[in-house]
C-alpha cells in the first residue's frame, strides 16, 4: 500500500507542482501573490467540461482550448486589473486578487450553476506493476505535466523571451531601460500562469470526476503553500515541493486518516515559514 500511495501521491503532486508554477511565474516577474490564479484552475476545468462532455471532444483538444482560454483570462488580467497598479505597495493589488477570486467564483456560480457536475469516465484502464496499480489516466497527467515543465523549462533559459523574463524578475525598471519590453513582458507571464494553472483545472477535473464553481479554492491554496514551500522565484523548487507536498498528504490519508489531507498542507505552511521563510530553493529577498 505504500507504494501505491507513492505513485498516487507523485500524480497529485504533479498537478499541485503546475498551479506552484504558475505563482512563481506571477510573483517572479510581478512580484505579486494572486489568490485569484485559483480560480483560473476552476474556469480551465470548466472549458474542460464544456468540450469533453457538451462537444464530445478528446481530452487533448480540452487541454488545448483550457490553455488558450486560460492565456485569454490571464491577457486581461494583467491587462485590465494590475498594469495600473504597478509600483504601487503590495495591499491593493493582493486586494485586487482577492476581489477578482470572489467575482470569478460568483460569476461561475451564476454561470453554470452550484451545483457539482460530473466528467465522463474514460482512460479507466489500470496496470499492474508488483503490487501497485497504476491507470492510463495517472500516465496521461504525470505525462502531460512533465510536458509542460520541459516546454517551460525550454522557453525560461534557452529563448531570448526567457531571457527577458529572468531580467524583468531581477530588475525591471533595469530591464525596461535597456530596451526589454516590459508591459508584454508582465502580460506574457501572468498569461502563461493562468494557462498553465488552466490545464491543471482539466487534470484534476478528469482525474477526480468533477467540476465545480468552488473547486478552484482549495487547489489555489495548494499551489500557494507549494510555492512558498519550495521557494516564491524557483520553478525547480516549485515541482519538487509539489511532489513532495502530494506525497505527504497521500501518506497522511493512509497512516493518519483523510481528515488531515488539508491539515498536513497547512501546517507544513507554518513550519516552512517559520524555519526557512524563503522555501527550500528560493532564495533570501530584501524587505522595504
Amino acid at each position: 500500500m505504500l507504494a501505491q500511495q507513492l505513485v498516487n501521491g507523485v500524480t497529485q503532486g504533479s498537478i499541485y507542482a503546475l498551479v506552484a508554477i504558475g505563482f512563481v511565474l506571477i510573483f517572479g516577474t510581478l512580484n505579486l501573490v494572486s489568490f485569484a490564479h485559483g480560480e483560473t484552475f476552476m474556469l480551465g476545468a470548466f472549458i474542460g467540461f464544456w468540450v469533453i462532455k457538451i462537444l464530445n471532444l478528446p481530452l487533448l483538444a480540452a487541454l488545448l482550448l483550457a490553455f488558450a482560454g486560460g492565456w485569454l483570462i490571464g491577457m486581461l488580467t494583467e491587462l485590465l486589473a494590475f498594469r495600473t497598479l504597478r509600483g504601487a505597495t503590495h495591499m491593493p493589488p493582493l486586494l485586487v486578487t482577492i476581489g477578482l477570486s470572489i467575482m470569478l467564483k460568483e460569476f461561475a456560480g451564476v454561470w453554470f450553476g452550484y451545483e457539482n457536475r460530473s466528467m465522463p469516465s474514460f482512460y479507466t484502464q489500470t496496470f499492474a506493476i508488483g503490487n501497485v496499480q497504476i491507470s492510463l489516466l495517472q500516465i496521461i497527467v504525470l505525462l502531460t505535466v512533465a510536458v509542460l515543465v520541459g516546454l517551460l523549462q525550454l522557453l525560461v533559459y534557452k529563448t531570448k523571451i526567457g531571457m527577458a523574463m529572468r531580467a524583468v524578475s531581477q530588475d525591471y525598471r533595469m530591464a525596461g531601460l535597456l530596451g526589454v519590453n516590459i508591459n508584454f513582458l508582465f502580460n506574457f507571464s501572468f498569461a502563461l500562469a493562468s494557462a498553465l494553472g488552466a490545464v491543471a483545472g482539466v487534470l484534476v477535473a478528469v482525474y477526480y470526476n468533477a467540476v465545480s464553481p468552488l473547486m478552484g479554492s482549495v487547489p489555489g491554496l495548494k499551489g500557494f503553500v507549494t510555492c512558498v514551500f519550495g521557494g516564491l522565484t524557483s520553478i525547480p523548487g516549485a515541482i519538487f515541493a509539489g511532489l513532495l507536498l502530494g506525497v505527504i498528504e497521500n501518506l497522511t490519508v493512509e497512516f493518519i486518516g483523510s481528515g488531515y489531507r488539508d491539515t498536513i498542507a497547512f501546517l507544513i505552511l507554518i513550519f516552512v515559514l517559520f524555519i526557512r521563510p524563503q522555501g527550500l530553493m528560493g532564495k533570501k529577498m530584501k524587505v522595504y
